[in-house]
């Protein structure tokens, strides 16, 4: 597959990333009025099925169901998306946008020390001062004021890295246990099959079930479009992966953080004391620091 001009790959990844941050603008929203985690993932999952199952017919690409396959499919759905998603749209409700976005950047890091952990990556002192300015960033939002009470931002900021460590056991699980016979986008369809499986009587034991037959307000259209959005920036990061490379892809992670950030100023109205703004400075170094080795 022949490689993107610069100017072009370099678009296409700031309107990825900055339609990536926007999602947790709508996340905060959908969370708004109490609904439950496992009902907003519940929909995530169920138009996840439904699109890629329509692109996945229009691409004639069958939907392999063998006992290892279905199994693939069941882990990747509950670490990729039913147990982060679930913390993510808990602690959603707690703290700004702009921490969320800073959390999320620790994914990159995550995903590095559990491939060192497995053997598959090497120690390097460069990336290993990335994960450390990675904490620092994380110690200057919790503060040494932090409040680690049940209402407090230091306990539901801890929270917030779970679904990067979910996200980090992704990853690394994809990269090795990807089934050879099928693409990252059926790869998906099939978590997502499978993860409305596992999703459904769960939500109906926790009475999480989030109705949406009623007239529609900002916060029901803001689970639509978080669904929906989700499906674009994960199908439009593979495509850009494939076209540019890991490494390139990889500074997505950039993007992301900041529009976060800055959706959560502009629409939300947050602002930030000059602790955060420095571990803001302090994750991006630190993710200039943790990038994959170069795979072209």
């Amino acid at each position: 597959m022949p490689k993107l001009p610069l100017i072009f790959a370099l678009s296409f990844l700031l309107l990825l990333g900055s339609v990536w941050g926007s999602t947790i603008v709508m996340m905060k929203h959908a969370v708004s009025t109490g609904y439950q985690p496992l009902g907003l993932i519940f929909w995530q999952l169920t138009l996840g099925a439904v699109v890629l199952t329509i692109l996945g017919e229009i691409r004639n690409k069958p939907l392999p169901l063998g006992l290892v396959n279905v199994r693939f499919y069941a882990i990747v759905a509950l670490v990729g998306t039913i147990l982060p998603n679930t913390f993510s749209y808990i602690v959603a409700s707690h703290l700004p946008a702009g921490l969320l976005a800073i959390g999320l950047a620790t994914v990159p890091m995550f995903s590095l020390m559990i491939a060192l952990f497995i053997g598959s990556e090497r120690f390097v002192w460069r990336r290993m001062l990335g994960i450390g300015l990675g904490a620092v960033a994380i110690a200057l939002i919790l503060g040494p004021e932090a409040d680690f009470s049940s209402q407090g931002i230091g306990l539901f900021m801890l929270l917030a890295l779970v679904a990067p460590l979910f996200y980090g056991i992704e990853g690394n699980y994809l990269s090795l246990k990807m089934p050879s016979n099928m693409d990252p986008f059926t790869a998906l369809r099939g978590a997502s099959i499978v993860g409305f499986v596992i999703c459904t009587p769960v939500m109906f034991i926790t009475d999480s079930w989030v109705n949406l037959n009623h007239t529609w307000t900002s916060v029901e259209w803001a689970i639509l479009v978080n669904a929906s959005l989700h499906i674009v920036t994960y199908t439009g990061y593979i495509w850009l992966v494939g076209r540019t490379g890991a490494v390139f892809a990889s500074q997505v992670a950039y993007v992301v953080t900041l529009s976060g950030v800055f959706f959560g100023m502009l629409i939300l109205g947050e602002s930030h004391s000059a602790l955060v703004w420095l571990a803001l400075g302090f994750m991006l170094a630190g993710l200039a620091l943790v990038q994959p080795r170069s795979t072209n």
